[in-house]
């Protein structure tokens, strides 16, 4: 019979599960240098880049990096972006997820284990509580042991600390968005939202990186959560080689494997995981344990590489290779026989590759063929002609010249494609040919109102395409737009 649950009036079973405090035990190795450049590469240019310089004419700000909310502008070093120009801004969130994908498909979670923000600033925070509160065994002792004054005072200080770091954080971030130099001279004038969005990063990051830390991959992030169909068999992911180490046991008795059970790679573990129970949703990919296991193989005098980075293939191959077998050294090189070197060219991994050229060459393309000076013509419909005394039909467009570069510059406006057609453009002057030239400042929009008559002989057309064309001082065509002359129905 199938189960018809608990009793009723039975109390329901809570769902609900304590937070368990996890103290990460100090390690060095292979991984962890690594893990320390990356995370200096990347924290030094999160807080430098905002002071770097890019020279860019007088009246524009020379901050490399800026994102410029007053004037709408985005400059990335000679590169400059205006609002409708934002499609660069999703081809390249487009290229990040992409890219993600593809390493994540090659390497697992090799961007929660070593870029993810989270994972730099908590492996941050956590050296500070080191430094500050001892490591592991020292701050469970100082935590199950009674109130004390160093205790009270390790503990503000590492707060301090914290505090420090991440309004450093938060001052970074607004320094994205307004002049960094300006900014620290004069942190008093600046806007209540600079205050708001300096206070909220501020606050994020104490929190998250102090106090939140693997909940946050864990619970709070949904990559882990659909990361799993980017993996397959050939993607290299962290792995405890259980053909070689299992069953755990003390190096004295006999028929153990290699694993003896010491809980390193627990201990050092930020997120508090067991790697030799496989694959699991906490583990970020951050390849510490191996760092761990390998110091207790070589002091135990025994082959590095219990724990790896493995595919699950050859993990099954190994694993099949010695299913037979009787720990010891034959078994061991009967696993690394059966191992083969990583298939990086596999469909998936050509499929990301394939996907993440095109967005290149097309974004790249888009950036080459980029247009300095654009022209918008938008018909007035209130109303959408109007008949003058004489029996002509008038037309009247706005006019919106947008010069992208720095120079600006002043342009002849004709019209094209449009016989019979006389062209009017308010408050401008003409040129000797009777054509309305339109001034524009460089890095600017000129609006402009133009007024297109059709004579009473012959009627006018009741819809009838035109062009507007831009032309420079050699005659030279610059920029054109097309819109449409409507008169009465015939």
């Amino acid at each position: 019979m199938p189960d018809s649950g608990p009793p009723v009036g039975a109390p329901l079973a809570s769902l609900y599960a304590a937070h368990r405090k996890i103290y990460p035990r100090a390690v060095q190795g292979r991984v962890r240098r690594a893990k320390w450049a990356v995370l200096a590469v990347l924290l030094g240019l999160y807080y430098l880049v905002p002071w770097l310089r890019w020279d860019r004419g007088a009246g524009v700000p020379d901050q490399a990096v800026l994102v410029d909310l007053q004037h709408a502008r985005l400059f990335f070093f000679w590169i400059e972006l205006w609002p409708q120009e934002v499609y660069f801004l999703t081809g390249l969130l487009i290229l990040g997820a992409i890219g993600l994908f593809a390493a994540t498909s090659l390497f697992g979670r090799v961007w929660c284990g070593f870029a993810c923000p989270q994972t730099v600033w908590t492996d941050l925070f956590m050296w500070v509580e080191r430094r500050i509160e001892g490591d592991r065994n020292a701050r469970i002792r100082r935590d199950a042991g009674p109130p004390s004054r160093d205790r009270t005072l390790r503990r503000l200080a590492k707060h301090a600390a914290w505090l420090g770091i991440a309004a450093a954080t938060g001052g970074a971030w607004v320094m994205y968005f307004q002049d960094a130099p300006t900014l620290v001279r004069n942190p008093f004038g600046a806007s209540s939202q600079t205050w708001f969005f300096f206070a909220l990063f501020t606050a994020t990051t104490y929190v998250l990186a102090g106090f939140a830390r693997e909940q946050v991959c864990t619970y709070m992030c949904p990559w882990p959560r659909f990361q799993g169909a980017m993996l397959d068999a050939d993607s290299l992911v962290v792995t405890y080689r259980d053909w070689r180490g299992e069953p755990r046991g003390t190096p004295k008795d006999l028929g153990n494997g290699d694993c003896v059970d010491c809980s390193a790679c627990v201990q050092v573990c930020p997120t508090g995981i067991d790697i030799r129970e496989g694959q699991q949703l906490g583990c970020i990919g951050c390849g510490l344990c191996i760092d761990a296991c390998d110091d207790v193989m070589r002091k135990l005098h025994r082959p590095e590489g219990l724990i790896g980075f493995e595919t699950l293939a050859n993990l099954a191959a190994s694993t099949a290779a010695t299913a037979d077998m009787e720990p010891g050294p034959a078994r061991h090189a009967a696993g690394l026989a059966a191992r083969r070197p990583p298939r990086l060219l596999r469909p998936r991994v050509l499929m990301y590759a394939v996907v993440l050229a095109i967005v290149a060459i097309a974004m790249l393309g888009a950036l080459l063929l980029r247009e300095t000076l654009s022209l918008t013509v938008l018909p007035e419909r209130a109303p959408p002609f109007v008949r003058l005394s004489d029996g002509g039909i008038r037309n009247a467009y706005l006019l919106k010249l947008a010069d992208k570069s720095h120079e600006g510059g002043r342009y002849m406006l004709v019209l094209e494609e449009a016989p019979g057609l006389r062209l009017l453009v308010q408050d401008v002057a003409t040129d000797a040919a009777g054509r309305p030239v339109l001034p524009v400042q460089g890095d600017g929009v000129a609006s402009f109102r133009a007024l297109v008559t059709a004579p009473a002989v012959p009627p006018a057309a009741e819809r009838r395409p035109i062009r507007f064309r831009l032309l420079d001082a050699a005659g030279r065509p610059v920029a054109e737009a097309e819109s449409v002359f409507l008169g009465p129905q015939q």
